[in-house]
């Protein structure tokens, strides 16, 4: 794998959804000078964590349907046909009455990942396009070689290769800090086989999000078990050994995710992602940033002016942070699961009759197109967006199945699952004796503390800090810096250093920053190292590791949109 002046060799670290959208690039482009060698830490490629027995079990179910999904090789609805009926008997699923527009499990559909990797390694090799795929391969360290222009591979085995160009592709990842050391603690659901167990008391699950809800559909089905009644309502009852069996979700709002609905534009408005041309001349006219306020005008007001006038009426003259009160104010004054059930009902029509509900789909192209230029925003306005705008489109874009919604309305009424608002500076300690002491101040501001012998950390998947970045030399090297942004106002950044915000930093020059997380990426996902200069040998790809210029990711559409920003650069 050395390199060669007629070969380009490509590392692909990874082979999970992110890493097959890139190669599925590559073979696009079928250029024949280059190698490409995919480094997969399991034995298997396409599925990754989320579609794996890494990240599900059989209960788990997608939060996309088949019409959401970035065109593969072929279709879910043409798949579905070649699964072997045992397979579909065991998911209860008729290929007859099966269409593009459902939902599937997470593990059939990491079946289906996993076909179309087949299917693309095939077509590479009948284009002529060298592939090397090295399982049970998990990548230890990166060491980049600017002299030789390679950057070499070393495995946790000792082997070492070389690559001009290496794409990181690991997908999530879930640090164990107390998990292994504190009986009862886990710090994230996943693999949820660890959660397949049974107890008679209190379990607290940390967040609302849909990791809450894998947790919540495993600790369930291994507790008590689901049925319907004499109308056809979902039911669920506690088994006689786990009578006490309940779990409380900590939220630090007290608000459940939306459900899912019909979306009119299923791939959330990739088309509407600002050009490099716009972003420049915006940038150009304030002093080189780019207004958060302008993107939400662009992003989110005019897509309501176009397709829900009445909607854009009641809200056209309101700036980011008077939208987001009015939408979680209309939230946070109903209980959440009558919410829960309303929301069901709405998204119910939604997909019956095929029509959306635009505002939450705008926020949803929102979100999808705001990660992009994010970079660009100043950290004031960076400050707004996590402070703000995030935490009501975390809650909005979930778009929590169908099914999961009715679980939860089950466990609720059988007084298994509820809810708690917890506030932002709630705590949570591993306790000596097993599990977590959780203290926060309740609605009526009065100060609680709680122990629970069971704790499962439940926030989602972690932006992660630029220490946690697992390829020190890349650090060491100044190959890779952390993320931070510029105070428009230096009066600002002044204020809030002086306060003790530990995230804000003066440099020499007398510039203030916000460290945000992860690592600095240019616009073709490049790393940047300390000296301000693009990489062209390293792409980051792994979401975990850029969320500070990349706030919210939308999954496998971000993977495939990502992708062709990366092939690009990377065969210029």
């Amino acid at each position: 794998m050395n390199s060669t002046q007629t070969n380009l060799n490509i590392g692909i670290i990874g082979g999970g959804p992110s890493a097959m959208f890139l190669y599925k690039r590559l073979i696009e482009a079928s250029d024949h000078t280059v190698n490409i060698t995919i480094y997969e830490k399991g034995n298997r490629l396409g599925a990754g964590m989320p579609y794996s027995a890494a990240g599900a079990n059989d209960e788990h179910v997608t939060n996309v349907s088949g019409n959401e999904i970035p065109e593969l090789v072929t279709s879910v609805s043409d798949w579905i046909w070649t699964v072997p009926k045992d397979t579909l008997d065991k998911y209860k699923i008729d290929p007859e009455r099966f269409n593009e527009y459902k939902v599937l499990p997470r593990l059939l559909f990491g079946q289906y990942l996993t076909e179309q990797f087949r299917l693309l390694l095939q077509q590479a090799k009948e284009k002529g396009i060298n592939t090397i795929v090295k399982f049970n391969a998990a990548v230890a360290d990166l060491v980049d070689d600017p002299a030789g222009g390679r950057v070499q591979v070393i495995t946790s085995a000792g082997d070492k290769f070389y690559h001009e160009r290496i794409a990181i592709c690991s997908g999530h990842y879930w640090p164990k800090k107390n998990e292994g050391k504190v009986a009862g603690y886990f710090d994230s659901p996943y693999p949820p086989s660890k959660l397949t167990f049974k107890v008679d008391h209190e379990v607290a699950i940390r967040g609302s999000s849909l990791t809450a809800i894998d947790a919540i559909r495993t600790l369930s089905r291994y507790n008590g078990s689901f049925d319907k009644d004499a109308e056809g309502n979902l039911t669920y009852s506690a088994y006689p050994e786990s009578k006490n069996f309940r779990m409380v979700m900590h939220s630090r709002n007290g608000l459940l995710p939306a459900v899912r609905f019909h979306l009119e534009d299923s791939h959330l408005g990739k088309d509407t992602v600002l050009s490099r041309d716009e972003i420049a001349r915006v940038r150009e006219a304030n002093n080189g940033f780019l207004p958060l306020d302008y993107v939400f005008d662009k992003n989110f007001k005019d897509g309501i002016k176009e397709n829900d006038p009445d909607f854009y009426h009641r809200i056209k003259d309101m700036q980011t942070e008077e939208f987001v009160d009015l939408m979680m104010g209309m939230r946070e004054e109903r209980d959440a699961f009558e919410l829960l059930q309303a929301e069901y009902d709405e998204a119910d029509r939604s997909i019956e009759k095929r029509e959306s509900i635009y505002w939450k789909e705008m926020l949803g192209i929102l979100s999808f197109a705001m990660n992009y230029p994010a970079k660009y925003f100043s950290a004031e306005d960076m400050q707004r967006v996590q402070k703000t705008l995030m935490p009501l489109i975390s809650i909005v874009i979930a778009y929590v199945p169908q099914s999961s919604a009715i679980e939860m309305l089950a466990l609720h009424n059988a007084g298994v699952l509820d809810i708690i608002a917890v506030g932002e500076d709630s705590t949570v300690e591993p306790a000596d004796d097993g599990g977590a002491t959780v203290t926060y101040t309740d609605k009526d501001g009065e100060q609680k503390t709680k122990h629970y012998q069971t704790f499962v950390d439940c926030i989602g998947q972690p932006h992660l800090s630029f220490s946690d970045i697992p390829y020190k030399s890349l650090i060491d090297n100044r190959v890779l810096t952390p993320a931070k942004l510029k105070f428009s106002d230096p009066k600002a950044g002044q204020q809030a250093l002086a306060k003790g915000d530990g995230k804000v930093t003066q440099d020499a020059s007398g510039d203030f920053y916000l460290n945000v997380a992860g690592v600095a990426i240019n616009d073709d996902f490049q790393a940047v190292d300390g000296y301000s200069a693009l990489n062209e040998r390293v792409y980051i790809m792994a979401v975990p590791y850029i969320g500070g210029f990349n706030p919210d990711y939308s999954g496998l559409d971000f993977g495939e949109a990502a992708s062709a920003l990366i092939i690009k650069a990377m065969l210029r």
